[in-house]
């Protein structure tokens, strides 16, 4: 009777341990632990930003392809054609600066 008694005592025990380090190695290096948490919370950051840049990239065309509708704005297509067809006239001097754009 001691040794079926001491058997399963032991049994429980070793499954107790068994289920806390599955728990615990889960918690930690799983599909949803800590370490996953952290990466993705990561990848949430970088993904944030680029989409604020993608959202002012944006903007920034729709603000040039309105300007470029139906309410023609002409200083705006004097300065586009000026700058990308290095157009003058003969009585102009063009100065060539160096843009970040």
């Amino acid at each position: 009777m001691n040794v079926l008694k001491l058997f399963k005592i032991k049994k429980i025990l070793l499954l107790n341990i068994f289920l806390t380090l599955y728990v615990g190695i889960n918690l930690i290096g799983g599909d949803r632990g800590l370490i996953s948490f952290f990466e993705k919370k990561k990848l949430e950051t970088k993904l944030s930003i680029q989409f604020k840049n993608l959202e002012n990239e944006m903007s920034l065309y729709s603000n040039k392809n309105k300007l470029l509708s139906k309410n023609l704005n002409l200083d705006y297509l004097d300065s586009l054609y000026r700058d990308k067809l290095k157009f003058g006239k003969k009585s102009e001097i063009i100065i060539k600066l160096n843009n970040e754009n």
